[in-house]
């Protein structure tokens, strides 16, 4: 009983330094208007991403359990509104220098404002209610982080007429929504330490055959010296697992492995050469009671299949935040799932559930829509803005 009040304790503990913490934080949110010509592919952007990876993922012992520090994160946010499509980065104030020549740096006449008011609080605090309902879930991975989802240098084609945006399809149904309707995709991401690599080490060397250090089991390694004992008289003793230098060989070399093998091994190890962020990735849709329906949830979901891959990884809807449930008390729980995926959601709050995502996929899920996407009311800049020049007469 002592352990597991002490369990419980450290953990409200935990979350009550974290919450005191973020309470006294100061966020600025601000909205990107991108060019009207954008002719850079999502590599800009990867850029962007990368630049965030400045941020210092570490904390220490002290700094966790007394101080309250933790590993801030920057929310980026697509937004779909009957009057058009906006993006939108939320950021601890103390980045939105770092955030803003970081986009600067790759899309120069992009425009940068920052909002006194959040558009989430123009809607009610109480959603669902009367008025509005809403639909939400949070996407995780199918297989584990380090097998990585297909990236936009998939939708790549030297020739321009042949390129292909990967978030094509989604502004197509963000920019045709009704009066009421909302569509809201926002992307978490935190930097991890380089601990995240080790994992991918280890599943390389599980495909390509490699026998790793297991730590040994102390009731195994009894039995397995008490077998050895009766074995004495007869044969000399073997310690150390004797038998898996027997399968030492040629069958632990790459060379052997099947095309589809290959392939996902040189992905893995492509992915982790990359700079790594911890993610949540949340949607929600929300129309008035009276009109709502979810084809568009549908429209949405069916446009995050195209970064799906049999042999590689795939995004998927995560059952445990999805608005739709089943069992007993059905109606109360539905309620109390929407209730806390629109809080979640209007907080930014980060969940522990998320996965491991590096730069290239990053953004390949969020970008400014190149010039070949030509969804209607997707906002842009319609007019260059310039410098004044640097002699001109000041008095």
């Amino acid at each position: 009983m002592p352990v597991l009040l002490f369990a419980i304790f450290a953990n409200l503990w935990l979350l009550y330094l974290n919450l005191k913490t973020l309470v006294g934080k100061s966020w600025s949110l601000l909205e990107i208007r991108v060019p009207k010509e954008i002719t850079r592919t999502p590599k800009a952007m990867e850029q962007i991403f990368a630049a965030i990876g400045a941020v210092d993922p570490t904390v220490t012992f002290l700094g966790k359990w007394w101080a309250g520090t933790a590993v801030e994160w920057i929310s980026f946010e697509m937004v779909g509104v009957a009057r058009g499509v906006h993006f939108f980065i939320k950021t601890p104030t103390k980045y939105r220098k770092l955030i803003e020549a970081a986009v600067y740096a790759q899309y120069p006449e992009a425009e940068i404002s920052e909002l006194a008011d959040d558009y989430t609080e123009l809607l009610p605090a109480n959603i669902p209610n009367n008025t509005y309902d809403l639909f939400g879930v949070n996407f995780k991975l199918a297989k584990p982080s380090p097998y990585p989802i297909r990236t936009y240098e998939y939708f790549e084609d030297p020739e321009e007429e042949r390129r292909l945006d990967p978030l094509a399809a989604i502004m197509e149904v963000m920019s045709r929504l009704k009066e009421g309707e909302m569509i809201w995709i926002q992307l978490l991401v935190r930097p991890t330490t380089k601990d995240w690599k080790k994992e991918s080490d280890d599943l390389v060397s599980e495909l390509i055959g490699e026998k790793k250090s297991s730590k040994s089991n102390p009731l195994d390694s009894l039995l397995n010296f008490l077998i050895l004992l009766i074995k004495a008289p007869f044969s000399p003793p073997e310690f150390g697992g004797g038998e898996e230098k027997k399968s030492d060989g040629p069958k632990n070399s790459i060379q052997f492995l099947t095309p589809v093998k290959k392939d996902i091994v040189k992905a893995i190890e492509e992915k982790s050469s990359k700079l790594g962020f911890f993610t949540n990735l949340r949607f929600i849709y929300i129309d008035h009671r009276a009109s709502f329906t979810r084809i568009n949830v549908s429209a949405v979901a069916g446009s995050l299949q195209q970064f799906n891959t049999k042999h590689m990884n795939a995004l998927k809807p995560d059952s445990s935040t999805s608005t739709f449930v089943k069992g007993l008390f059905k109606k109360r729980r539905l309620f109390l799932r929407k209730r806390r995926i629109f809080d979640n959601y209007k907080n930014r709050r980060i969940e522990a559930n998320g996965f491991i995502l590096n730069t290239e996929e990053l953004a390949t899920l969020y970008h400014f829509p190149a010039v070949v996407v030509e969804a209607p009311r997707l906002g842009r800049v319609e007019a260059k803005k310039g410098e004044p020049p640097s002699n001109l007469p000041v008095g």
